[in-house]
């Protein structure tokens, strides 16, 4: 009988944070550049995507696809990660397993589809020297070993040309499985077996394309064939025991619209083809699926067979909703396959056995506690970097780590990154806001501007990422970690309102709130303040004036806040009237109507730009985040900076203003860095309670191009 985790477990992110009981935290990262050598363009794509680690533990090795090589790491030090270097393997690396201090990697060598090939090749960790080569006679993706150490499995998958055809499977030359004798601790290249995986599956059994395999304590291996939507066991003999479907799944609850506009989890997919990638042995007879999905499925979900072919768990949608709370759902994934789980790691910590499951498009490591296979109970979720590929586990130094395959450095991006997890006694550090235990599941993301209401509520607004559903969030800080419980839809004559941008909010003193959007002429969103009731009604709206019209850009209002009847917004940049480096605060009297201005002096940028995110009135002060667009060890401003009360007299629009005077009051890097993972570039939230004690939040961009993290944290008193 199928169990079904219930959607209350994902109360899990609250209980296991707030207790002091046994968690996964990320210690650090490692940005895959690092491993090229002195006088290489560190500029080119590169990237970690299959991984493994020595025997003992103490040296990672990855496979980089764009570059063909496989970079190592040292970790001995696991805070403080070293690279060891690059290897060339002549190929395309699709997967390594390690045995002892030998990786063993699989490299793609095909001339053509139709013509593939490809290589196993044994490599010192060490030396980071080729030892051995052994010919596999087609196209590898996945490797395993078995405890022994006396074999290596390859899957053998000779994909298939997407663009020839129709691009569907039932392309020659078929799949295999190989399985490769190790001998003194190295290939016995003489030995390999070639497994036949023809006629076994109902899609396309001509054209079997083996993805990922498994070793369990017997040697028996089992094997997921995506496209053709079939597992299969194999004896340690190397014959085929068992084969069967992998089934679909009737999937409710999720949102299957592409709109990047909005996040609707009502609808369904009934039927849903499984098209496992990643697969795990939780012991002998269970194994555990993730459904990523390839040519017609994906269902979004993990599932746990016994070996005879019986299903015992399946979580359907539930698999994404702690993933949904947490702020990572990647929404322009909504028509195809969701969050992708795709790779998978098994392990025990302390006695306990723990299932890795990656989210390939939310960028997450979502953890269950498997002590009962057929009820995986869900633990975690973690941050990863940005598309996380491959996992492992390092139980004896109680480690684990993830590699990440998304590049965006030659787009001016973060660096694709090797991520390491610790298993401590200690609360949960991520995420440090959720959704969890809302009436309704929330998604939310793209956190922009924030206000401190009372009694530990603070209040955020979306950005224009989700342009179809303008949001009002309420925030209980009082919780660890801070508590989503309310979501205010923005509305304009009963409808969610249209172009806005909103990138301020500050309370308007009598229950409602006043929001700032940022215009962009060029797509008709005007520069405008909203003034909208405690029913997200919008009730006024105020444009600029033509003397700001004149010389406005694109990147405007980020940030509002209310001194009596004065509304002061933040210019993120400069305008085409401002002086270089120096940007508006703009002022706008409720009583009078009037505007008017003061200057604020930024840093001058190395690269890219420098600009404001938020302004926040406080006692005799304004405070401001001020931040360049840079990410990661690019990053190096992202400051809070004071303003005196005294200094904010506007002149008036079109002459002189004044230059107001600023004090630094924090650098948020370190803390950043703080987190484990790379320095995020948007720091976009202040809130300031009444005792002064601050909070700060980042924007995740709707986890585009992004590995939806959002941080979320407490300053204490400035």
């Amino acid at each position: 009988m199928t169990r079904m985790l219930c959607l209350t477990s994902a109360l899990a992110l609250i209980a296991g944070a707030a207790s002091a009981e046994m968690n996964f935290n990320r210690i650090a990262s490692f940005a895959t550049p690092h491993n090229m050598a002195d006088g290489e363009d560190r500029a080119r794509e590169s990237s970690a995507e299959i991984i493994a680690a020595s025997e003992d533990g103490m040296t990672l090795i990855y496979t980089d696809s764009p570059l063909g090589v496989v970079g190592r790491v040292d970790i001995t030090d696991p805070r403080a990660p070293k690279p060891l270097g690059n290897t060339d393997m002549g190929g395309e690396p699709t997967s390594v397993t390690v045995i002892g201090n030998t990786g063993y990697v699989a490299v793609n060598t095909s001339e053509s589809y139709t013509n593939p090939g490809g290589k196993l090749v044994a490599l010192d960790l060490a030396s980071g020297e080729i030892t051995a080569t052994c010919d596999l006679g087609g196209q590898p993706d996945s490797t395993a070993h078995d405890d022994a150490g006396t074999f290596i499995v390859v899957a053998i998958e000779n994909e298939r040309d997407e663009d020839a055809g129709d691009g569907r499977v039932g392309q020659m030359p078929a799949g295999w499985v190989s399985k490769v004798t190790i001998t003194d601790g190295q290939p016995d290249c003489a030995s390999i077996q070639k497994i036949d995986m023809t006629g076994l599956a109902q899609i396309a059994p001509e054209d079997p394309e083996p993805e990922f395999v498994d070793v369990n304590g017997l040697g028996e291996i089992v094997l997921t064939m995506q496209e053709n939507n079939e597992m299969v066991v194999i004896g340690a003999d190397g014959a085929v025991i068992n084969h069967f479907s992998a089934g679909a799944v009737d999937l409710t609850r999720i949102d299957t619209e592409d709109d990047r506009a909005s996040l609707e989890f009502t609808g369904a997919q009934m039927g849903r083809l499984r098209e496992p990638d990643g697969v795990q042995w939780l012991d002998d007879t269970h194994f555990m699926i993730a459904n990523e999905g390839d040519m017609d499925g994906g269902s979004r979900s993990i599932t746990v067979f016994v070996k005879d072919g019986t299903e015992v768990f399946e979580s359907g949608s539930d698999f994404e909703t702690a993933i949904i709370q947490a702020g990572h759902y990647p929404d322009k994934r909504s028509d195809a396959k969701g969050v992708e789980p795709e790779g998978m790691e098994f392990a025990s910590f302390g006695g306990t056995p723990y299932a890795f499951v990656l989210g390939e498009r939310s960028s997450t490591v979502s953890v269950y506690d498997v002590t009962d296979p057929a009820n995986p109970a869900f633990k975690q979720v973690l941050p990863s970097g940005i598309a996380p590929e491959g996992i492992i586990a390092i139980p004896d130094r109680n480690l684990f780590v993830t590699a990440n395959e998304k590049d965006l450095g030659p787009e001016g991006g973060v660096r694709a990154h090797v991520m390491i997890y610790e298993y401590q006694d200690t609360p949960a550090t991520y995420p440090q806001i959720t959704s969890a235990g809302a009436d309704t599941l929330i998604g939310w993301g793209a956190n922009s501007g924030m206000v401190a209401g009372k009694d530990g509520v603070v209040y955020f607004v979306n950005d224009s990422f989700y342009a179809f559903q303008p949001t009002i969030f309420t925030v209980d800080t009082n919780q660890t970690p801070a508590r989503i419980i309310k979501a205010l839809p923005v509305t304009r004559n009963g409808q969610a309102a249209q172009k806005l941008d909103m990138e301020g909010i500050t309370l308007d003193g009598d229950g409602g709130f006043w929001i700032a959007s940022e215009g962009r002429t060029d797509r008709l969103v005007p520069h405008a303040l909203y003034h909208v009731n405690a029913k997200g009604e919008i009730k006024e709206e105020i444009g600029l004036p033509s003397e700001l019209m004149a010389v406005e850009k694109r990147f405007g209002f980020e940030g509002i806040t209310k001194v009596g009847d004065t509304l002061w917004m933040a210019i993120q940049r400069e305008w085409k009237d401002d002086p270089k480096d120096h940007v508006k605060l703009l002022s706008y009297n409720l009583e009078t109507k009037e505007w008017g201005a003061v200057l604020y002096p930024k840093a001058a940028p190395d690269t890219g730009w420098v600009g404001l995110s938020e302004i926040v009135a406080h006692g005799d002060w304004f405070y401001v985040i001020e931040r360049d667009n840079q990410i990661g060890e690019a990053a190096k401003i992202k400051k809070i900076y004071r303003i005196p009360a005294a200094d904010m007299r506007p002149a008036p629009l079109g002459g002189d203003l004044p230059v107001v005077s600023k004090e630094e009051v924090r650098d948020l890097i370190p803390d950043l860095q703080s987190f484990g993972g790379y320095v995020v570039d948007k720091v976009e939230g202040l809130a300031i309670f009444e005792d002064g004690s601050a909070w700060v939040s980042t924007d995740n961009d709707g986890v585009d191009d992004s590995s939806g993290e959002t941080f979320f944290w407490s300053l204490g008193k400035l």
